[in-house]
């Protein structure tokens, strides 16, 4: 069984707005047994650009994903019925920042169409988008202390289903800048992200976008799935995190080898914001 468990079909600032449908008639062209629509929903830009008076300009300009969210959630709604029979389609979300505004983020969360929720962190307070930050400008070993905090408060805050590409940053530092990080003094509070989650009953992703992309690796490397395992992590939900049809899928078989390198025996996907699990 094939299942993409992270894939986009629109507001995604580098995206190239695909339908939800054109995106179901590729992925059952792919053979895919199942796939979760997961567009963006930044917690922090959920309401138009007026509703937080910014005065800052940022690369990242998006606002008002309120508009986005609603429009996604009623587009996947009417593809679950087209689709049905064909394609186990799954409605998603991937909920950026919630831990910014967590009355947004809870009343996102009270829409009972929602199958499957990634908890991802895509800025940190205070600067822009780790897509558009000038890492020669930055301090590198505070700026990853403090996303490591902050994503250790979202496990915390414990409304989400899978945490969403906890090294997502390196994939711009190393990535596209080139900047390599020594991540050996971030050890022990991503062990204990993991702890958070494991006690939680949470899962995380294997984001296989980097391995199309400069960076060359999954989110998280294999080290990191290994330690979640070693921890006691049990669930993994593996995701391709495309923005356009033609990288729907991509990375899956790698990405489920890394997971039994790694010690899982089974992969998750989520109906009802409930886990069900595949023997890999």
């Amino acid at each position: 069984m094939i299942i993409d468990c992270h894939t986009h079909s629109r507001n995604s600032f580098d995206a190239d707005n695909d339908t939800v449908k054109e995106r179901c008639q590729r992925a059952t062209q792919l053979g895919l047994d199942a796939m979760a629509i997961t567009d963006h929903c930044e917690v922090n830009r959920f309401y138009e650009k007026e509703y937080y008076h910014i005065t800052e300009e940022k690369k990242y300009d998006d606002y008002g994903f309120k508009r986005a969210y609603e429009a996604s959630m009623e587009e996947i709604s009417q593809a679950k019925d087209e689709f049905a029979g064909k394609l186990n389609l799954i409605c998603g979300i991937e909920l950026g920042q919630a831990t910014a505004d967590t009355a947004v983020a809870d009343l996102i969360l009270s829409d009972k169409r929602l199958d499957f929720v990634i908890g991802s962190m895509h800025e940190l307070p205070n600067h822009d988008d780790f897509a558009f930050l000038d890492y020669s400008k930055e301090n590198i070993p505070k700026l990853m202390e403090e996303n490591f905090t902050e994503i250790l408060k979202l496990c915390q805050w414990n409304k989400f289903d899978v945490l969403g590409h906890l090294t997502y940053a390196l994939r711009y530092i190393q990535g596209n800048q080139k900047i390599q990080v020594d991540m050996a003094p971030y050890k022990d509070i991503i062990a204990e992200i993991f702890e958070t989650i494991i006690k939680n009953g949470k899962g995380i992703e294997i984001n296989t976008s980097g391995l199309r992309q400069a960076y060359g690796k999954t989110f998280p490397s294999y080290e990191y799935i290994k330690l979640y395992k070693d921890l006691g992590g049990e669930i993994i939900t593996l995701g391709s995190d495309c923005h356009s049809t033609a990288d729907l899928a991509k990375g899956i078989p790698e990405g489920i080898e890394l997971a039994r390198e790694a010690g899982f025996r089974q992969i998750a996907y989520y109906k009802n914001r409930q886990p069900h699990f595949l023997k890999i």
